[in-house]
């Protein structure tokens, strides 16, 4: 059982390695189709977000997109392991993470939300779209939305999916609210993600965080492939940081922000982690409470919270440099991952 156990966290952390280094050696070219195709960050304009474009301005034609380094990265390592697996065999069958029961329904979500968020890019890129270019947040949300009750009629149908785990208390029962719920986390993560990537290696980094919890979490329910599959992820989040902390050589792009925050929300789900994916990423809901304030605000009292948003925005118009405020987002998001951590060890072993 030991054996199997160590097998199993060699087989997640020589895959994260692996995800890395696959990842750096492909940068290059993926910078190249970005400059060939031009597609470079588009940034909105002083009359539609005066305060957005006083401070990054300076950004516009930053190659964007960067995101395609990321998952890109994961479908080669997760086809190329799956093909040798069946070809093979053997060794290739105990690197193999593709599992019907495990990591299907992730990938899945992952590919159709980055084919969205490559629209996305493309058409911002383009000026093409409303507003200077680019799907509007309605088309994004009904982009999230349709791949949300995708995965949640799949959990519900197909793998009989209908209790919510809720810390110190237990497993409970919720029956079809669980089709409700599941499009609600979903959705949320997502426009949280696409929410939180306004500033140099910030979205990265949170996301970094919150799959090193989800590893763990997975690793330690047994469920080996989908921590395999989190592992992967790392390595090229990891890889992609090395050229997005600031000054960034690209930007993420919703292509990569919209595949992962997905991800996140449907490993969350997975693992029957929900209640603990805010502490997972509390960052994402920092930032989406700033707009949804901000939105009433304007709407019923006619004067903004706060001087923009999200929120990192804000900070950054009080004068604080934009890598001071991804460090410290970071730093808030290290500590509430080791309390969300704490609270499922204590659960685990103790309740």
């Amino acid at each position: 059982m030991i054996n199997s156990i160590v097998l199993q966290a060699v087989r997640v952390l020589g895959l994260t390695m692996l995800s890395f280094v696959v990842a750096m050696a492909i940068t290059p070219l993926i910078l190249r189709v970005i400059d060939r195709y031009g597609i470079k960050k588009q940034i909105k304009s002083a009359d539609d977000a005066p305060v957005f474009n006083k401070l990054h301005a300076a950004k516009a034609g930053t190659p964007n997109m960067g995101g395609i380094i990321i998952w890109g990265t994961v479908f080669l390592i997760a086809v190329v392991l799956l093909i040798f697996s069946i070809v093979f065999d053997g060794f290739f069958s105990y690197l193999n993470f593709v599992d019907r029961g495990q990591t299907y329904l992730p990938l899945i979500a992952m590919a159709i939300a980055a084919a969205v968020g490559l629209l996305d890019d493309i058409l911002n890129a383009r000026r093409i779209g409303p507003k200077g270019g680019g799907l509007l947040m309605s088309h994004r949300l009904i982009g999230y939305t349709l791949v949300a009750i995708l995965g949640a009629l799949w959990f519900y149908f197909k793998l009989d999916w209908n209790v919510l785990y809720i810390p110190f208390i237990g497993t409970v029962t919720i029956g079809w609210w669980y089709i409700p719920l599941f499009v609600f986390v979903i959705v949320a993560s997502a426009f949280s993600a696409n929410e939180t990537d306004g500033l140099d290696g910030l979205a990265g980094g949170v996301m970094l965080f919150a799959y090193v919890a989800l590893t763990i979490v997975a690793f330690m329910l047994g469920r080996f492939d989908l921590a395999t599959l989190s592992g992967v992820i790392i390595g090229a989040l990891l890889a992609f940081l090395w050229f997005n902390i600031y000054p960034a050589r690209f930007f993420m792009g919703d292509s990569g922000s919209m595949s992962l925050g997905i991800t996140i929300g449907v490993i969350a789900m997975l693992t029957n982690t929900t209640l603990l994916l805010p502490l997972f990423v509390p960052i994402f809901v920092i930032e989406s409470a700033s707009v949804i304030i901000q939105l009433i605000s304007k709407k019923f009292r006619g004067k903004k919270v706060f001087l923009s948003t999200p929120i990192h925005h804000h900070f950054e118009a009080l004068g604080w440099h934009e890598s001071k405020v991804t460090m410290r987002f970071w730093i808030v998001s290290i500590m509430f991952v080791t309390l969300g951590l704490v609270i499922f060890f204590l659960n685990r072993f103790f309740v």
